[in-house]
């Protein structure tokens, strides 16, 4: 459906800044696999991460993936069953990433992966500490090749012959919200939440 696509580079950055949770499709030993993982995007970079026992990203920088982001809006009903569909944003990106072993890449990647999920959130915990870099992969994938895909608006039947039908449609919006911070239950009540986290 080419009228959903979307050129602009300003769609791609909009879906990628939208989440922080992704799927990453690889091959790994001749066998498909899509992988859920958390990824931070910067203006050229998506920096996407796992523990380095994780096969299909430690072999992920052997050949190309697919990174795709996908955000629900709303489930579009129409008159028929045929017209039904879904408001949604979306994004595809494709190449090959590189592992980061720099290790000042890797915690600037790491931070951003951290803010896009949690934005102060950096600031505030203890980063990590050398074991704990050498037990995270980082790959990082250039934003040169993607397409978006964007679905708004009411059901695609209204001037056809079903809209004599006399049925309802329209859409039944969806939404993804964050709630209030819920506290770890071994933490002291003395322990506020921190400002950043209040925000949400």
């Amino acid at each position: 459906m080419k009228e959903k696509a979307r050129t602009a580079r300003a769609d791609l950055d909009a879906v990628l800044a939208a989440g922080f949770v992704c799927h990453l499709g690889v091959v790994v030993d001749g066998t498909p696999r899509v992988v859920p993982t958390v990824y931070g995007a910067t203006a050229d970079t998506l920096y996407f991460h796992g523990s380095v026992a994780t096969p299909s990203l430690v072999r992920a920088p052997h050949a190309e993936v697919c990174v795709t982001v996908t955000h629900v809006d709303g489930v579009v009903v129409a008159r028929s069953l045929f017209e039904h569909s879904v408001n949604y944003r979306s994004a595809m990106v494709y190449g090959t990433p590189r592992p980061v072993t720099d290790e000042d890449e890797k915690l600037a990647g790491l931070r951003v992966v951290t803010e896009q999920a949690a934005p102060g959130q950096w600031e505030y915990a203890r980063r990590p500490n050398r074991k704990e870099l050498a037990a995270t992969s980082l790959l990082a994938l250039g934003l040169d090749e993607a397409s978006v895909k964007v679905r708004t608006g009411p059901p695609d039947d209204a001037d056809s012959l079903d809209a004599a039908l006399g049925l309802w449609a329209g859409v039944l919006p969806l939404t993804t919200v964050r709630g209030a911070p819920v506290p770890d239950p071994a933490l002291p009540d003395s322990i506020a939440p921190p400002a950043h986290l209040l925000r949400f």
